[in-house]
């Protein structure tokens, strides 16, 4: 299993890119899983399962771009993040939870499991961005 990324970036603006980059490319995935959960496009077991071992992947890594001074510049982040921190955490490992749990999900290969899982976890990301992300 991959372990949290405690990354060091050299400027603050690397450190938003790093985020923003990952968050970008796991909502590119999480997107084909909601897909098929909400039945907009038909269920593929295998490509569910694919994509949510990246998104389990990639849930694990933006938290510690977070950092002191990345508040400024090209990003959504609420100044909340900072100020809330411990609620900001939370949120977040909720979020990496049911990311846990969607994934196990997937990997039945059981359209009802995914929808199931996906209806609990979506929430989760949800919160985070009415909190924590600007408009």
């Amino acid at each position: 299993m991959l372990t949290p990324v405690h990354a060091q970036f050299a400027k603050p603006e690397d450190a938003v890119k790093y985020r923003k980059n990952s968050l970008f490319v796991m909502q590119q995935h999480w997107a084909r899983v909601g897909a098929m959960a909400q039945g907009r496009v038909p269920f593929d077991a295998k490509a569910a399962q694919d994509n949510m071992d990246v998104v389990s992947t990639l849930a694990k890594l933006p938290w510690a771009a977070f950092t002191e001074g990345t508040d400024k510049g090209d990003t959504r982040a609420k100044a909340e993040i900072w100020k809330e921190s411990a609620k900001f955490k939370e949120a977040a490992d909720k979020f990496q939870a049911e990311v846990v749990k969607l994934n196990a999900a997937a990997k039945t290969g059981n359209l009802d499991n995914l929808k199931a899982a996906f209806g609990s976890a979506a929430p989760t990301c949800k919160a985070c961005h009415d909190n924590f992300r600007k408009d």
